[in-house]
């Protein structure tokens, strides 16, 4: 139970009127923030809303170009990274930092190694190390390998290394995204005891029932505007939601035709060290068919063996009733079978070319003759961008340049105008806003109705509950269960991707 913040005392950080532009577009408009030492104080807002800018401006990565920020009651001048650190404002981002060679131990200490004689003490360094991690409450062996932790263990090395050097102010940003129900559980453990310790945490979560669960208050933008900022307990979902997307954001199963006779896709006995052992399923055209499980248990692995970057020990894919040769991506678009991966970033785009020139990357003539004249590539990337609702604020900027989901939106439209058979999704949600999330849902939707046969891999149980016709739960690599979705409970389902029973 934590102890209330004593108002009195004033916040750690007062931000008032701060406005920053990039090349004429406004990104934050006037915003003020009050954070307080003792508090979980969740930002919201949609793609594109500011929450990144705002907390680069806390970081000192970018100068605001206008208001003010107290830290301690003082007001401060322009904030650079090292200012900001020294202040004791820190961040966590949702692409992991760590050195992922070096042990926990390392990256704890990484900038702060005790020495003596100019030699480094290891000893010391683990001990240290080891203080950060139990004064917090985590239990991880410090001479680990960064590179060998689950995603929660990493963002939990992450934090103690911020608080170790003196962080007052925790910027998290989606520090939930992509893990089980288990590990998420894990860490917003850590984030209470965070702010039960006095640390004043920023919590950025596109997760409504997360936030309404772990957040003392609650301020949103819009547009790079502040829209409302209240304690949690004065607000609901649908309140929260329409203040971050302007309007009602209604989610809704549709009624599809029934799915196909025959098989477009059919996966049997696949297979590949311990990450996956014999999984099997089959989809029929015009079906959507959920692999659940904790992220990175089977559902990376597939893509990769379906895509064909990687050779499976054992198994085999057909589409359509034909075999799909193993290990070679050109044999897997042949057969018809496109794989969108969960990360975009590394895998999915390529940051610096344009917008339109992503969504065409995957078209066979596109693909032979990368040189196009600018207008003629604009016209064949139109449709695919009003299909797929891709919004850029300049023309056709850096594909890297635009929001999570409209990024997200690019990828999918890239692979699904190809038209194809079969396709394989891998969280397809991951990391957009509640507008984006409905927008994807339907483009899903929209796949079925056209006799696509979809496998989704998922850890989120509400996207399987609104999007799949059936389900299928994979633990360690193996299928632990099948269900028909129309015959399971939310619950229930969670349960069974745990292993346990409902609550």
């Amino acid at each position: 139970m934590s102890t209330p913040r004593d108002p009195a005392a004033g916040p750690l950080v007062r931000v008032r009127g701060v406005t920053k532009s990039f090349g004429g577009a406004a990104a934050l408009k006037g915003v003020d923030l009050d954070l307080y030492a003792g508090e979980i104080h969740a930002l919201m807002g949609m793609n594109g809303a500011g929450k990144s800018t705002l907390v680069q401006v806390l970081c000192g990565v970018h100068p605001a170009d206008g208001g003010t920020v107290e830290v301690s009651g003082r007001r401060q001048g322009a904030l650079t990274v090292r200012k900001a650190r020294r202040l004791g404002i820190s961040s966590v981002p949702q692409r992991r930092e760590l050195a992922m060679g070096l042990t926990v131990a390392e990256n704890i200490m990484l900038g702060d190694l005790p020495t003596r004689a100019g030699a480094v003490r290891w000893k010391a360094v683990r001990s240290q190390a080891r203080s950060a991690l139990t004064g917090l409450g985590i239990d991880i062996d410090v001479e680990r390998v960064a590179g060998d932790l689950t995603v929660a263990e990493q963002t939990m090395v992450e934090v103690a290394r911020e608080v170790r050097r003196g962080g007052k102010v925790l910027i998290l940003d989606e520090p939930t995204a992509c893990l089980s129900a288990k590990d998420a559980g894990q860490v917003r453990t850590l984030v209470r005891r965070l702010r039960d310790e006095g640390v004043a945490v920023v919590y950025i979560s596109h997760y409504i029932d997360e936030v309404m669960s772990i957040a003392d208050r609650v301020t949103v933008l819009r547009d790079g505007g502040l829209v409302r900022s209240a304690p949690a307990a004065e607000l609901d979902p649908a309140s929260l939601v329409r203040s971050m997307v302007g309007r009602d954001v209604v989610s809704t199963r549709p009624e599809r035709p029934a799915p196909k006779d025959g098989h477009g896709l059919t996966v049997r006995g696949l297979s590949h060290g311990r990450a996956l052992r014999d999984f099997t399923v089959e989809v029929r055209r015009g079906e959507i068919v959920a692999v659940l499980g904790p992220a990175g248990d089977a559902q990376s692995r597939l893509f990769d063996l379906l895509s064909g970057r990687r050779r499976p020990d054992a198994g085999e894919v057909r589409v359509d009733g034909r075999a799909v040769p193993f290990g070679r991506v050109k044999a897997s678009l042949a057969s018809g079978l496109r794989c969108v991966t969960g990360d975009r970033r590394s895998l999915g785009l390529v940051q610096g070319m344009t917008v339109d020139e992503n969504l065409m990357l995957a078209g066979d003539r596109f693909a032979r003759r990368r040189l196009h004249r600018s207008g003629h590539l604009a016209r064949r990337a139109a449709p695919v961008r009003t299909t797929y609702g891709v919004v850029a604020l300049t023309g056709n900027p850096p594909v890297g340049s635009l929001s999570g989901g409209n990024q997200q939106k690019v990828l999918l439209g890239k692979w699904l105008e190809t038209e194809p058979a079969a396709c394989f999704l891998e969280d397809p949600t991951n990391g957009v806003d509640v507008a984006a999330m409905a927008d994807i849902h339907t483009l899903v939707d929209g796949l079925a109705a056209r006799g696509v046969a979809v496998l989704l891999a998922s850890s989120s149980a509400e996207e399987v509950m609104r999007l799949a016709d059936r389900v299928v739960v994979v633990s360690a690599g193996r299928t632990v269960a099948e269900h028909d979705i129309h015959a399971i409970t939310r619950d229930e389902l969670v349960a069974t991707a745990l292993g346990g029973q409902p609550q």
